[in-house]
């Protein structure tokens, strides 16, 4: 049987991935009377005349709800909420398996984003973090942006997540290849969350240029071609992104961007990169093919191009480029210094983190594996420092 066959058997027989445990078995009055009546009114009472004990009390302060409308599943598209909980579970598990975090999916009956915004603020109290996911573009940046001042993490993983562990690898494809990145021209294929915070993180939008080293140029396509100001029918995310990229004034296709480019982004479809196109890039080329299933070039025909790196967002490929080489860490660090926010520093901080795990990188191993025990620790402890310094800790 395949992949697919073998997941779905596996979801039919156990009703699901993840279950509730206690953490105290309830053997008798005594445990009973402790963990419920009439016990439990004390710390009841003790959050009550502290509201912030309720971080040391309760499930709170290691819990975080990952919230999405399943409007954008993987590359399922609008399939709804109910049939997006398989994904949000697979999230909560890996928020649990590799930081130790208490997940759950909250998949919503809306994709109102003021209905979201309000619906997200009203289940907060008993949780620590809010890791929004596969909600579409532009309406997921809206619902981000308005939930910042609830005064727990919001994150929207498929935007920042992925542009962390892009800004990772592309640091240390930048060694190998001995280029910097404030040197490079980069072509980004695909302009919805992912496209446009991977373009911001690289260009340092937001972010303290005497940290954060922006890439000299970026060129964005979306499904018509190039992005560059003036094109007609350009409106919100799109047209910031015409005003911030492309400096170069570079029009037409993506064949036409990636001409004489240091590297290439692809958050975008599968297929759509031809080997001559990798062979018009510069040399040394960088080639992160991140499209799911189906990469936009297939790894063996980006080197047979020329491209000296490739990466995908596969499992079953080297330099893999996964958002869980990133979410983890930063909200382990976030919830252990009771961040109010996650804001630039520490994404950034994350960044720099995860790159530091590789210490010698190769045209083979840009990343660490995703079962590298020793990400968690380095991405949260980078996340925590960043968040210290820049006042957003209650620790």
């Amino acid at each position: 049987m395949g992949v697919y066959e073998d997941s779905l058997r596996f979801h039919e027989e156990r009703k699901g991935k993840i279950e509730v445990r206690p953490k105290i078995r309830v053997k008798g009055k005594e445990e009973l009377s402790i963990v419920y009546t009439p016990g439990v009114a004390e710390p009841c009472r003790a959050i009550s005349r502290e509201p912030e004990r309720v971080w040391d009390l309760t499930i709170k302060g290691n819990s975080v709800a990952v919230v999405s409308d399943g409007s954008a599943v993987l590359g399922l598209g609008n399939i709804g909420p109910e049939a997006a909980i398989p994904v949000m579970e697979g999230k909560a598990m890996l928020f649990r398996e590799f930081a130790g975090i208490d997940a759950f999916p909250v998949c919503l009956a809306t994709q109102d984003p003021k209905e979201i915004v309000e619906t997200v603020r009203r289940i907060a109290p008993v949780f620590g973090g809010i890791n929004l996911e596969d909600i579409s573009a532009p309406r997921c940046f809206w619902i981000e942006e308005n939930l910042q001042d609830l005064g727990i993490p919001v994150f929207h993983d498929d935007q920042h997540g992925t542009a962390v562990v892009v800004l990772a690898a592309l640091l240390n494809a930048a060694k190998v290849v001995g280029k910097k990145l404030e040197d490079m021209k980069v072509v980004i294929s695909g302009a919805g969350a992912a496209g446009t915070a991977i373009a911001k993180l690289l260009l340092c939008v937001g972010y303290d240029r005497n940290v954060c080293r922006p890439v000299k140029d970026i060129v964005v396509c979306d499904s018509r071609g190039v992005i560059f100001n003036g094109r007609e029918g350009l409106h919100g995310h799109k047209k910031e992104l015409a005003e911030l990229t492309n400096r170069s004034g570079v029009k037409g296709s993506l064949a036409d961007a990636m001409r004489g480019a240091d590297a290439f982004i692809g958050v975008s479809a599968g297929g759509i990169v031809s080997r001559e196109m990798v062979r018009s890039m510069a040399e040394d080329a960088i080639v992160f093919a991140m499209a799911n299933p189906v990469p936009e070039i297939q790894p063996e025909e980006a080197r047979e191009a020329g491209a000296r790196i490739v990466a995908t967002g596969r499992s079953d490929l080297p330099n893999q480029i996964n958002n869980v080489l990133a979410f983890p860490g930063i909200f382990r660090g976030a919830l252990d210094c009771r961040a109010s926010v996650i804001n630039s520093e520490m994404k950034l901080a994350a960044a720099y983190g995860l790159a530091g795990v590789v210490k010698n990188p190769s045209e083979e191993r840009i990343v660490p594996e995703v079962f590298d025990r020793n990400v968690v620790p380095a991405v949260s402890e980078a996340v925590m420092d960043a968040a210290r310094r820049s006042g957003v800790c209650r620790n």
